[in-house]
């Protein structure tokens, strides 16, 4: 049926089929009391879960892969229905890292989780023995975004569980019958209803999570809401992880395969409509190949098919809504309204539904210009030309993201060390996106892109905190450093420290023979 404003009910969120239009299904939003009510629920759940053991946990991570994999076409679909991307998408950009996540954990959780001997190198601590413990949160909240509504929540929530926490998934507006397949899935394979929740809702519910006692937020979203969520957790120090989106250059140098990186340059703007945090947001192409690139963009791009992500034809789909639609639109006006070429694209496509948006490639384009500042999240490839690895650098350096880029060359040394002068949490030579379907790679930015990580080990230790328990080893003897200090006792660790720490063998020699006589300077 088609949206209108007299056949919506309050309190409610829509599944809308971004390609047809069609209500899918409506669902009631989660209230406050739901929110604290489920937390509460899933605090008392929690502790049980966690002593269930690592090594049950990952067993029901193993069930879980093995229902996703039989479910795999079932799942695209509907991520395909309340998105829009072609179904081919939704397996390889979906499916497929939940499942290779779900393998990461449960060939590597054992080993990350368990308790870890810390060795002591300083001599007067010889005599213990230390180690590290990974304990869960206790309730961690995850806000999720609609762009990828299956691998951003199925990824960190599967860290989040392994590790022995409970969840509470609050998924877009948008999104949220992908988040309820999700969590069909995962209480299929074992995970007790309490200890995997999701709470429907708008940004009303995602506030309300926020403010709840949950013990840490995992967010995926737009800086402005992210700088929000920070200063509500302030208060009382809940622990974030913030993943904040991008502006993603990509770098083509002069040695570049100009076949090779106009097609990963095609991909990377218009995969998932554009709307994906590691998109290609704004290219650089050395000058020498620059028209020959822009060429090769557009040819490549005209063949692109256009339609519903259910035909097996399609390879770009609707965007999510009209609004973002008219952000994209704004950033080409603004563009070519400052003297950009738009060389394709760049209009409605009604004919195929009000969602749709011909994929548009740029020239021309400058830091003047809001498609090289902002986030534009849709379909364009603004190119701009370059002389020198200097320049190109300064340019990409010249934003206030840092996620991801990537550099196009022929010589993986040069790339590689240009990669280390590029701010941003990734840096790919030769690919881009890809990075994110990595299980045992880290995800995150710095600068505005956001705080902390997902995927791999450093995600799974956002999952946890640390607790160090030391045992000594004579507890029946006092500890020199104790009370009794006097004159003679700073002596003695005068001594001690030469000892250590000198820096030829006579001083060390004589720091032994001062210190021999400290256990005899204690009083108490």
């Amino acid at each position: 049926m088609a949206i209108t404003a007299t056949n919506i009910a309050p309190n409610m969120v829509r599944s809308v089929n971004p390609a047809t239009g069609d209500l899918i299904r409506e669902l009631q939003c989660a209230s406050d009391r739901d929110i604290y009510a489920a937390v509460s629920n899933a605090r008392s759940a929690q502790a049980k879960w966690a002593s269930l053991g690592l090594r049950d946990r990952i067993a029901i991570l193993h069930e879980f892969q093995n229902l996703l994999h039989k479910r795999k076409s079932a799942v695209a679909e509907a991520i395909t229905r309340e998105t829009g991307k072609p179904f081919a998408e939704a397996l390889t950009t979906e499916v497929l890292v939940v499942l290779d996540s779900a393998r990461f954990l449960i060939e590597n959780a054992f080993r990350l989780l368990s308790d870890e001997p810390v060795p002591h190198g300083n001599i007067a601590a010889k005599l213990k023995r230390g180690r590290l413990l990974r304990e869960p949160y206790g309730v961690i909240g995850i806000i999720a975004p609609w762009n990828y509504p299956f691998s951003i929540p199925a990824t960190e929530s599967l860290a989040a569980l392994v590790a022995g926490n409970a969840v509470l998934l609050k998924p877009s507006e948008f999104t949220s019958l992908v988040a309820l397949e999700l969590q069909s899935l995962l209480h299929a394979a074992g995970v007790p209803a309490g200890i995997f929740q999701v709470v429907v809702g708008d940004g009303a519910t995602g506030a309300a999570l926020v403010h709840s006692q949950i013990d840490k937020l995992i967010f995926t979203g737009s800086v402005q809401t992210g700088k929000r969520i920070a200063a509500a957790a302030a208060p009382r120090l809940l622990p974030v992880v913030l993943e904040l989106g991008g502006k993603d250059p990509m770098l083509v140098l002069d040695d570049a395969d100009v076949d090779v990186a106009s097609s990963g340059a095609v991909w990377g703007a218009f995969m998932n409509a554009g709307q994906t945090c590691l998109s290609v947001e704004r290219c650089y192409a050395h000058r020498n190949l620059y028209e020959k690139f822009l060429q090769a963009c557009v040819a490549k791009t005209r063949t692109l098919r256009v339609g519903n992500g259910m035909d097996p034809a399609t390879d770009f789909g609707p965007m999510i809504h009209e609004r973002q639609l008219r952000l994209v639109e704004s950033h080409v006006e603004d563009a070519v309204s400052r003297g950009a070429r738009l060389l394709i694209g760049g209009r409605r496509l009604p004919e195929l539904g009000q969602n749709f948006y011909q994929p548009a490639v740029l020239a021309d384009v400058n830091h003047e210009m809001r498609i090289m500042r902002e986030e534009t999240f849709g379909p364009v490839l603004p190119v701009m030309p370059f002389d020198t690895d200097e320049e190109v650098i300064a340019l990409a350096n010249d934003s206030e993201y840092g996620l991801a880029a990537s550099i196009w060359t022929r010589n993986k040394e040069h790339g590689e060390k240009m990669a280390r002068r590029i701010h941003a949490g990734t840096v790919m030579v030769n690919d881009v996106v890809s990075c994110f379907g990595i299980s045992e790679a880290p995800h995150g930015g710095v600068k505005s892109s956001g705080l902390g990580r997902t995927h791999g080990r450093f995600g799974l230790e956002e999952m946890v905190k640390l607790k160090y328990v030391d045992s000594d080893l004579m507890p029946a003897m006092k500890k020199v450093w104790w009370y009794g200090y006097g004159a003679s006792f700073a002596l003695h660790m005068q001594g001690f420290i030469d000892f250590q720490f000198a820096s030829n063998w006579r001083e060390q020699l004589r720091g032994v023979l001062a210190s021999a006589g400290v256990l005899r300077s204690k009083r108490l």
